[in-house]
């Protein structure tokens, strides 16, 4: 039942890339399956993020350094996935966005899903 939760999860983050897609102005998404593997992207750099340099400095962590770091980490995610096209200030509106988004639909950070499992 966890490998569902956890596809579950991603299936639902690449429904809200698409949507903040259509919403953020310089944020756009080519279709489902580049939204999914940009939600894929996004947590497997958030998770390395996390594993090197801590909680405090992830996309998943609080404050202005945790939404630096997550637009950043959307910007970056632009240029290993296809169909995907990010300004810089396309990546802070989504960064801003998905946090709005986060605080009605929480989700645990990867990292604490690895350390779970």
């Amino acid at each position: 039942m966890h490998f569902l939760g956890t596809v579950v999860r991603f299936i639902v983050s690449a429904l809200v890339l698409m949507i903040v897609g259509w919403l953020v102005p310089g944020f756009s998404v080519g279709g489902f399956w580049s939204a999914l593997l940009l939600a894929l992207v996004i947590a497997a750099l958030g998770w390395i993020i996390e594993g090197i340099f801590g909680k405090r400095v992830t996309p998943f962590g609080r404050g202005i350094v945790g939404f630096a770091i997550s637009a950043l980490v959307i910007w970056l995610a632009q240029f290993i996935v296809g169909d995907v096209d990010v300004s810089i200030l396309g990546a802070v509106l989504a960064a801003l966005a998905i946090g709005v988004i986060d605080l009605f639909i929480p989700v645990s950070t990867p990292y604490d899903a690895a350390k779970k499992g």
